[in-house]
């Protein structure tokens, strides 16, 4: 009985979020004679913005970077909702075409690269039954982010099971809750939490954030005012990009000014969060972090919404450590209770690099935590991979656009040269790996063990800066000294073949 063929593409790409969508825009408008497509393990489009329901759930950066380059964001929020961002992911897909190259329900959980073969064997398991399907690919491109799916991270909660109330966590936000005239207490600081408070506190009887530590909070717009009287003068598509430019420098200004300056701006936001609660609050008990601004990231309150929910008395904030779980609450290390019909866990999020997938080179698998990662965008001595992976300091979606340009840009030197295959080589014996994050983050902390590091010098560093990367990798060089190209291998040709290991369960085919 002969085995139906393997599916082949060019490029296989794994994810349909924000970046996903993205570069499969930068593959059909810049590589449109190649074959794609790409493997959602979820039932819809928007990643992350499909993943996540809990109320008031947005985005902590602008839309103008945060939204593609090559199309423009036109709503009127400058800080935008979680549903609006899925639609606009949404949007995209539909006006160029790419929802017919998604094959949703595919959870991609290997890859094994074959050097004979000069190509990828990918394999997906297919939804709830979890039928096992392979693909061949050229090139394999990841656009999964670095946050676990599955889970988020909840610590160890002394008592939780005395509670008589209910506790839910953020990624897993239940559709039936409801919250209106119940007490609420959110444990956390990040920017999960400064978003639940005042969305919360809407319909909740009060809403309490119990954090350990703060955080910095910064005011800003949820409306940008530049962009909306650019749109009355200039062509829609010239008034976006005058924007994004604005806001980029803005954002770039305000972070080395933060890294270089940080008693100042430390000082500027206490000030305005001493303006935005009032004389009488004490700001410096529960908005004076430890740490400086940008060790970790900076949270956004769009229009002054957390701060206005505290000042209205419809939430407050206690800065105190959890003895105890009870029956009505949570009673802290302090003496004092919090009375709570509902808890949310908003303790933040667990990092997973590539989803969890298994990658096999040659038989050998890849542990990535003993890679390289080049240009912020390949693996050290694993060949023709790339991944979306965004900034820390500013929109994701900036480096990701610049990331789906340089791996087109990649894949034409490839075709023009006759190139099989591309890999990154540390020839540099004198240089040091990093951690591949620079933030004191809780779920960073977690990863360091597992996640790929980065080097001390070009190409291995992450600039964290739009404006290099944009040098780098829209006007740089594409044959570094640190890819390593080769021609595919010389095959003979023997009758009856039997499949390569790598590849049994069925023929391949171009």
């Amino acid at each position: 009985m002969t085995a139906s063929p393997i599916e082949h593409f060019d490029v296989l790409v794994i994810g349909a979020g924000l970046s996903g969508i993205g570069a499969a825009w930068h593959l059909s408008t810049l590589c449109p004679t190649r074959t794609y497509a790409i493997l959602e393990g979820r039932e819809a489009i928007g990643g992350t913005w499909d993943l996540f329901r809990y109320p008031g759930i947005r985005s902590d950066s602008d839309m103008f970077t945060l939204g593609y380059r090559f199309r423009p964001w036109r709503d009127g929020k400058a800080i935008a909702d979680g549903p609006s961002i899925k639609a606009y992911i949404e949007a995209t897909a539909r006006e160029f075409g790419l929802h017919d190259k998604i094959r949703f329900r595919h959870r991609v959980v290997r890859a094994e690269w074959s050097s004979p073969e000069a190509r990828w064997l990918v394999t997906a398991e297919v939804g709830s039954e979890r039928e096992t399907v392979r693909y061949t690919c050229n090139f394999l491109y990841t656009c999964t982010g670095y946050y676990d799916y599955a889970k988020g991270y909840t610590p160890e909660l002394p008592g939780r099971d005395r509670f008589g109330g209910s506790i839910v966590h953020p990624q897993h936000w239940p559709d039936e809750l409801d919250y209106a005239g119940k007490r609420v207490v959110v444990i956390g600081s990040g920017a999960t939490a400064i978003t639940l408070l005042p969305a919360m506190a809407e319909k909740a009887a009060h809403v309490t954030m119990l954090q350990r530590s703060p955080t910095y909070i910064a005011s800003l717009p949820g409306e940008d005012r530049v962009a909306k009287a650019l749109r009355r003068v200039l062509p829609d598509g010239t008034a976006y990009a005058a924007t994004r430019w604005k806001n980029v420098l803005l954002s770039m200004f305000f972070y080395q000014l933060a890294r270089r300056r940080p008693a100042l701006v430390k000082g500027v936001l206490r000030k305005a969060a001493r303006r935005a609660l009032g004389p009488d609050f004490d700001v410096d008990t529960h908005f004076r972090p430890r740490y400086e601004p940008w060790d970790e990231r900076l949270c956004v309150a769009p229009d002054g919404d957390f701060f206005r929910a505290i000042r209205d008395g419809r939430a407050s904030v206690v800065t105190d450590t959890i003895d105890t779980f009870t029956e009505t609450g949570v009673r802290l290390h302090s003496g004092a209770h919090l009375d709570a019909d509902i808890v949310v866990t908003a303790t933040g999020l667990n990092a997973k690099v590539l989803s969890g997938l298994s990658l096999i080179v040659d038989g050998a698998p890849v542990v990535l935590a003993e890679t390289t990662v080049y240009k912020g965008m390949m693996y050290s001595d694993v060949p023709n991979l790339a991944s979306a992976i965004g900034y820390t300091n500013a929109s994701w979606t900036l480096k990701c656009d610049l990331t789906a340009e340089h791996v087109c840009r990649v894949l034409d030197h490839m075709r023009e040269h006759g190139f099989a295959s591309v890999t990154p080589r540390v020839r540099d014996a004198s240089m040091t790996n990093e951690p591949l994050l620079d933030l004191q983050s809780g779920y960073v902390k977690r990863a360091l063990g597992s996640i790929p590091k980065q080097g001390s010098r070009a190409p291995w560093r992450l600039h964290q800066n739009y404006v290099k990367d944009l040098l780098l990798l829209r006007f740089g060089r594409v044959a570094e000294d640190e890819l390593e190209f080769a021609r595919a291998p010389k095959r003979r040709v023997v009758p009856e073949q039997a499949p390569l290991t790598g590849l049994a369960g069925g023929a391949h085919h171009a």
